[in-house]
Formats: C-alpha cells, structure tokens, sequence
C-alpha cells in the first residue's frame, strides 16, 4: 500500500481507485533519477522561457518599462540618460528593489560592452536582451517551484504534477506575460517561492504520530532537521516580506495564509511565527528603508505612500475604473484562458475537502502527508477565492494584479484536467484526446497572436528609430567626425496616448532626444474638483489641430515672420525630427500646416481592434525634410 499511497495525498480518493486512474502512482524511480529530471525541467524552462522574452514582440502596458527598466536606466546611466522618470518615482510611490534588480543587469552588460568595444547597435541589442534574460530567469523558476510544489502536494512525479507543468507552460497568459519586466511578476514569483518554503504542517490538525523539535515543533517528513524547518520558514518570511514591500498588495494573501496557520498551529509554534516574522519583517523593512533613502536621496516608506495616494487619495481611480465583477468576468478567464472550468472544478472540489481523519488503509507517515496536503490546497483554495474577492473592492482594476494567484490556480487545476484526461497525457477516449489536442493548439494560436501580432507596431516604431539613428551614428564615424557626441541629436515627439510605447530602455541612445504627451495624475487638487481636471493627452485629444496651434512652433515662412516680430514662442514645442502618432490621427496631420514639411518615413501595423479608440490602426512615424532640420 505504501506504493499507491503518495499521488493521492491531498486529493482525497480511495485507495481502491483504478491503477490507471490519474491518481495512480508511477512505478518506483530511484530518488537520485528523479533529482536529475528535476534539474533537466528546470533548465528546460530556461531555455523556454529565454526564448519566450527574446522573441516577444508586443506591447501590453508601459508599467513594464516605466516602472522598472527606465528607473534602473537611470540608476546605471544616471539622471542625464534620458530615462523617463514617473510621477510614482517623483513622490516615493515604489519601492527602489525592483528597478534595482534590473540596474545589476544593466551595469555588468554596459561594461562588458565597453570591455569587448562593442558597437553601438550591438551595445544597444545587448542592453535591451539582458533585463529580458534576466526576468526569464524569474519565470523559469516560477514555472519550476510551482511543479515542484505540486509535486510535494500530489505525489513526486505523479500525472497531476505533470499536468500542472503542461497548464503552465502552455499558457498563454503565461507566455504573454510572465517574462515582461512588471512588478507583478516578481511578486508571483517571490510569493510561489514563499508558499513553497512555507511550514504547512503547522495548519494541519495535530496527530499522534507527529514529529517534533526539542522546542515542540512539528516537522515535516521531508527532512528531519528542526534547523531546515526553520531556516525555510525564514526563507519563507523573508521572500514574503519583499514581495509585500513591492506590491503592498500581496498582503492579502499572506493574511489568508498566516490566518490558516495560527488557527491550527500550537502554542509554540504560534511563538516561533510571531517571532521570527518580527525579525524577517525588521530586516526586510531595514533593508528597503536604507535602500530607498540611497535611491531617493531622502527617507521615505513608499509601501504607505502607494496606500495612501492610490487608496486614500484614490489617485488610481484616475487611471481608469472597472465593474465590480471585472475579476470574475474578465480578470480570471483572461490568466487561465482553456484552464478556467478546471481552475473552478479545482476550487470547488479542496473547498469541499472536510479534512475529518485519515484515509483508510495509510501508514501513518503516509496519512499525516494527505492530511497536510489536504490543509496546503484548503488554504491555497482560500487564496485564490480571497485576493480575486478584495481587489474587487477597490475601483481601478487590472488583470496583471490576480497573476500572483494564478501559479496557485493551475496546481488547483491540475486534478480536474489529469482526471478529465485520464490517463494523462494521452486519454483513452478518442473525443477527449481530439480535445485535449485542440485546446493545446488554441493555447498556443492565443499565445502567438497576443505575443506576435496583437500592439506590435509601438515597439517596431521604436526599434526604427532607434536603427535610425545608429545609421546616423554609423555615417558619422565613416565620414571620420572628431567623436559621436558632435552628431546633432534627433528628437522625436510622440502624437499618442501617455506612455504608448516604450522610452530610454529600448531608445537606448542617449542622442535620441524625445517627448511624449503627458498623463500626470491631480495630485495636489482636491477631490471635489478633480473632475474638472484634464491632464495633456486629453487635452490634445479634444481638440487635436487646436492644441498643435497653441503648443508647436509655427514652421516655414510663418515662423520666419513670426520670429522677426520677436513674438514670444517660449511656450512652444519645435517640431522634431520625427513625429509618430497612430493612424486614427492621420487625417488631422495630414490637414495641418505641418504636414507639408513631414513625410511619411514609416509605417507598421499595430492591431486589428483597440478598446482605445485613440490607439486604432497603425503607428505612422513621419519625418522632417532636410531643408526643415
């Protein structure tokens, strides 16, 4: 019986179970064989996950630029680089560890490209790839530790696990977004980790068999060492405590998971929490107070200024507001995709879970397992259910806030598609293999388009530009000019939307001078006047030919007698070199006196549909002629 017994911890079926259920227990592996598959998925994510990042080529949301590569950029290459500096990062909103991250990436690529005197264009294409590689790596392991949980949780190399590495790696929520360089991401994978290092047998019922420390806490079978116990405890607290100060947030979740732990836990192992949580979480928030006061050049605690501008202020609400049921309706089917029905068979059958005894005819050692398996997936089932419910409560709502449940989602998901499956992965029953195939090939065709197809154009126009002007930089050197810095510098302005595409970290070159409309949030007006409010964007977006005449510098002759007449024009804009605008705008360029000194120097396709109906169609870049420059 002890050889039937592990895959079904957590899962609550019967021993008596068919062998060919999904539930069934592999034949015998020699630990150190299933050590070397483990290290061979994990290094197989990698590589996946590298190739995901590289070849992406769709924009989603300029938190991924903003929010973190242009202020590394700027820690690297400093205040005068060119990076786009927020209002977030003016007012203390974030916390300095995730652009951090991606500066010790930045910094070890910008000299080994001076090292090697790499070229320009490959210095630019090496500086774009490394934070890519390296937010790889962050999903890789998310990818990983989540199978290995389910491993721990249904039984080593068990058909569930299985089935939840299938679930994430052909997700395509996954694939779209797990290797972008969003907070989010590295709060799903601190937190995973979290979850994993977690002692869940403190919320388990206590048994007779039990084993215990000297100090009278329990342990888990997977090692006999009280040490370990703690130390990945504190790894526990540790990660989850960066993950809070990152994306203040994730408390939600920790709240779930702490409260499931304290109701079953005993009186000294609710002393060890309390303590060592005191000690993790003063370390932590030491280390994010001296950072932060290196970064800002001032003290400052941006988990409660976030709280307090986005809640208190209710700033977030000016960046848009969602129906109460967004999670539900859209939020969910959006991360799980083809999972969703068997996320929700998943949620619902742990929460039916009682918990009551042992299953029958378990060893000891065995039965303590399912009893703690089954307590690890009621809390988690808890999570999930829990920070979905509360973000509900807020107004402004994005579907990148639920991510960090959805690695949770798929261990939940797993049982319900291994037995619909069964046996997986190659069901006996024809219509159910047609179906499997079909939802793989679904999967897939959702990832190519959202990662390939869908908002491309915004980072093909950059990528232009930005080869453009290294043919410039190019032209220059064979031409034998004195040094680089004694090139004109282009300028780009950008006709769109706040932040439609990205800045300094795929501009690159500090000689690229641009600027874009502006979305600055009311910070300082009231709440009661705040609808009056318009920020530039919208501004321009009303009246799009008033707004060119009353901000840009007139051109040509117009200019020339203006300019005579000493009329003040220190309040306009200069026409740049380039100006890039979507295609919904194109009529309006076209009827503008600009239009006659521009032409069209590129054009490339963006999207099929927008819920923006500024950001329709094409992303158009016209150039200055040169007798204009």
């Amino acid at each position: 019986m002890s050889t039937s017994s592990t895959d079904e911890v957590g899962v609550g079926v019967k021993p008596s179970a068919p062998t060919r259920t999904a539930n069934a227990y592999p034949n015998y592996v020699h630990p150190e064989v299933l050590n070397a598959q483990a290290n061979d998925v994990f290094w197989c994510l990698v590589a996946l996950r590298i190739a995901n990042a590289l070849t992406l080529a769709t924009f989603f949301q300029p938190d991924e630029y903003f929010q973190s590569l242009d202020p590394a950029w700027s820690i690297v290459f400093g205040k005068d680089s060119g990076a786009w500096i927020t209002w977030e990062w003016q007012n203390q909103l974030r916390s300095s560890l995730h652009p951090l991250l991606f500066a010790s990436v930045y910094y070890p690529a910008s000299i080994l490209s001076a090292v090697i005197d790499l070229s320009p264009p490959l210095r630019a294409e090496l500086l774009i790839a490394a934070p890519k590689v390296a937010q790889a790596f962050l999903a890789a392991s998310t990818d990983y530790i989540t199978w290995r949980l389910s491993e721990r949780l249904y039984g080593r190399s068990s058909s569930i696990a299985w089935a939840t590495l299938l679930l994430t790696v052909l997700s395509p929520w996954q694939w779209f977004f797990s290797t972008r360089t969003f907070s989010n991401n590295l709060e799903t994978t601190l937190t995973i980790f979290a979850i994993y290092f977690w002692p869940w047998q403190w919320s388990s019922d206590r048994l007779e068999n039990d084993v215990t420390d000297s100090n009278g806490l329990r342990i888990s079978q997977e090692n006999g060492r009280s040490s370990d116990e703690l130390t990945k405890l504190r790894r526990a607290l540790l990660l989850a405590a960066c993950a809070c100060f990152i994306r203040p947030t994730n408390g939600l979740m920790w709240a779930c998971i702490v409260a499931s732990t304290l109701h079953k836990a005993t009186t000294r192992e609710i002393a060890t929490l309390i303590r060592e949580s005191a000690i993790c979480g003063a370390t932590i928030f030491t280390l994010e107070i001296l950072l932060d006061r290196w970064y800002y050049g001032l003290w400052a605690f941006p988990p409660f200024r976030f709280v307090y501008y986005n809640v208190a202020q209710s700033i977030s609400v000016f960046y848009g507001t969602s129906r109460m049921d967004y999670y539900l309706t859209e939020g969910l089917p959006l991360v799980l995709t083809t999972a969703l029905p068997f996320a929700i068979a998943g949620v619902w059958q742990t929460l039916q879970l009682t918990g009551e005894g042992s299953p029958p005819n378990l060893p000891g050692s065995e039965a303590k397992k399912v009893k703690i398996a089954q307590g690890t997936l009621r809390a988690l089932a808890v999570v999930a259910c829990a920070l979905p419910t509360s973000l509900s409560l807020l107004s402004h709502k994005e579907v990148r806030f639920i991510s960090p449940i959805l690695p949770v989602l798929h261990i939940l998901a797993a049982k319900p598609f291994a037995s619909f499956y069964d046996p997986f992965p190659t069901p006996k029953i024809g219509w159910r293999k047609m179906l499997l195939f079909i939802t793989v090939l679904l999967n897939i065709l959702i990832a190519g388009y959202t990662g390939y197809v869908h908002q491309r154009g915004v980072l093909d126009a950059i990528h232009f530009l930005r080869r453009e002007h290294q043919q410039v930089l190019y032209d220059i050197a064979i031409r034998e000019e004195p040094s680089v810095s004694a090139s004109p510098n282009i300028t780009v302005g950008f006709f769109m939307p706040c932040h439609s595409t990205p800045w300094r970290s795929l501009l690159v070159h500090p000689t690229i001078k641009g600027w874009a409309l502006t979305c600055e949030p009311p910070l300082d007006i009231p709440l009661s006047e705040r609808h009056l409010y318009v920020d530039e964007a919208d501004e321009f977006y009303q009246n799009p030919e008033l707004w060119l005449d009353n901000h840009m510098e007139p051109m040509g002759d117009v200019y020339e007698d203006r300019r005579k007449s000493k009329i003040d024009l220190g309040h306009r804009r200069p026409w740049p070199t380039y100006v890039v605008f979507f295609e919904q705008l194109e009529p309006v360029m076209q009827n503008t006196g600009a239009a006659r000194h521009y032409s069209q120097s590129w054009r490339g396709f963006n999207t099929h549909w927008h819920d923006d109906w500024r950001r329709q169609g094409d992303v158009i870049v016209w150039r200055k002629h040169a007798e204009q420059e």
